[in-house]
């Protein structure tokens, strides 16, 4: 079954020229993809949108809201740009995709060869990475020279493919690379991808969310953090209603997802909702770097977003500080609970190789594993007296009822119920233009198509699935990189 052609990191192929396909059958019904897309979205999204306003205090922005995408960042990134959150979130989810079960092994090779040799970097250079990932990744760098010397090996190529089962057979080999003394939020930026991939088995969802966390920060608050939120957006995905989700008792009806073991004491604060606080950031809750503070932060902004991605984000960069963390992390669980339907259409037209975002979305809501037997109802909801409706539920609209980012932009398969976002193609003069360094200088088309045969809406689903569609080049087979970014074009 072809899929996502994702490519070696030796050959340093840019995100908007990997080679993808959509999947033919869908497992799961058109209402958990959406959800799924929107998480990823979702998180995407606020990556982007906290590119040049990071680290800013609240009181810089005041009461003004975040209007829309910018560029900036440390690299100067261009308007859509996502940095190493999205990046790392996608070598995540390219595990899952390729060896269809979580491969901690294959994971940290994937994160190394974003750090070494800039794999889905959006720039195609490494950029960005804190202290713990570093730490992190250099001493999987280290470990893998023993694993060089007990096979025999000569070279990264070799020793980057092996399996996990000859990873287990080496007794001393530890996956976990990071301190136990860390608590920052790093790994809850990029965790989406383990709750889209296990929605269907939510104990599976909680559990690795956990261990993966563990591979670059194994301390307990990190881990429990990590495995509270997988829980919510699980939740979200599999329908759950937002009053139920922000309940005080959430983890207690949902206890059987989680181990024997009680969540920290931190952790169980925030899921008691200690982070309702309506006034927010007057009421101390600050957009931090530690984990328990972003957890709380992202929670403060989800539970008063008055059912809008508009005020949510707005609300997120706006506490200051690791504002750009809180963004992503609330557009995961805000994603996965509206979908990416309600996600403002112009943001998802500025965000680069968006199309490759959408195909990764499909593939993990197909392959993720299915319900086992002990899991096939949900936890038991009883009634909670503890947020009332008028407050979380305003203007909301059931997922399924939500008007489509565009009816342009929407397709359902006759032959699998799926629903695509997918760019449309059309041909136009561009308008003013801004240089992107980061690509090759090619001939500059007055005309420019997207590469797509049709539009979905006229194209028939069967005849579609099959094309294997390079990004980057002309339906007609006419290479074209783009070699630029434009705030008025869809990203590839």
């Amino acid at each position: 079954m072809s899929t996502i052609q994702f490519p070696s990191p030796q050959n340093h192929i840019l995100p908007h020229q990997i080679m993808f396909t959509y999947p033919q059958n869908s497992s799961g019904k058109p209402s958990s993809l959406k959800r799924v897309m929107g998480a990823l979205f979702g998180l995407a999204v606020g990556d982007v949108l906290g590119v040049g306003v990071g680290f800013r205090s609240g009181d810089y922005f005041g009461d003004c809201p975040v209007t829309g995408i910018k560029k900036g960042g440390t690299q100067s990134l261009n308007p859509g740009q996502w940095t190493d959150n999205t990046s790392m979130c996608l070598c995540l989810a390219s595990s899952f995709i390729t060896k269809k079960s979580f491969d901690p092994y294959n994971q940290m090779v994937r994160y190394k060869w974003w750090y070494k040799k800039g794999f889905l970097s959006s720039t195609g250079q490494f950029f960005n990475i804190n202290n713990a990932t570093r730490q992190a990744l250099d001493e999987f760098c280290r470990r893998q020279e023993t694993l060089k010397k007990a096979y025999h090996m000569n070279t990264d190529e070799e020793v980057d493919d092996l399996s996990l089962e000859k990873i287990r057979a080496i007794k001393k080999f530890n996956l976990k690379c990071g301190s136990t003394s860390t608590t920052g939020s790093g790994v809850l930026m990029y965790l989406a991808p383990i709750p889209l991939f296990y929605f269907r088995s939510p104990k599976d969802a909680v559990n690795y969310a956990g261990r993966s966390a563990s591979l670059f920060q194994d301390n307990i608050k990190v881990l429990d953090a990590c495995r509270y939120y997988a829980a919510l957006i699980v939740a979200a995905i599999r329908g759950e209603k937002k009053e139920r989700l922000l309940d005080n008792h959430f983890y207690e009806d949902h206890r059987s997802w989680f181990e024997a073991k009680e969540l920290h004491p931190e952790i169980l604060r925030i899921a008691q909702g200690s982070y309702k606080r309506p006034r927010g950031y007057e009421d101390g809750i600050r957009g931090k770097g530690y984990i328990v503070d972003t957890l709380e932060a992202a929670l403060w902004v989800f539970c008063y977003d008055n059912n809008s991605f508009e005020k949510g984000f707005s609300d997120a960069v706006r506490l200051g500080e690791n504002n750009d963390t809180t963004a992503i992390i609330y557009g995961q669980l805000a994603g996965a609970y509206y979908g990416y339907q309600q996600i403002p259409e112009c943001w998802l037209r500025q965000l680069y190789a968006s199309s490759l975002i959408a195909c990764v979305g499909h593939w993990l809501h197909l392959f993720g594993p299915e319900q086992s037997p002990t899991e096939q109802e949900s936890p038991k909801l009883r009634p909670k007296e503890s947020i009332p409706a008028k407050n979380h539920q305003r203007n909301h609209q059931k997922v399924n009822d939500i008007t489509p980012v565009s009816n342009e932009t929407q397709s359902t398969s006759k032959l699998s119920n799926y629903q695509l976002l997918i760019d449309i193609p059309y041909t136009r003069t561009p308008h003013a233009e801004i240089p992107n360094n980061h690509h090759a200088t090619t001939t500059n088309n007055s005309q420019f198509r997207y590469p797509y045969p049709d539009s979905i809406l006229n194209t028939d689903f069967n005849r579609y699935q099959y094309m294997e569609r390079p990004l980057g080049h002309n339906y007609n087979g006419s290479s074209y990189y783009p070699t630029i970014y434009s705030p008025y074009r869809h990203y590839l």
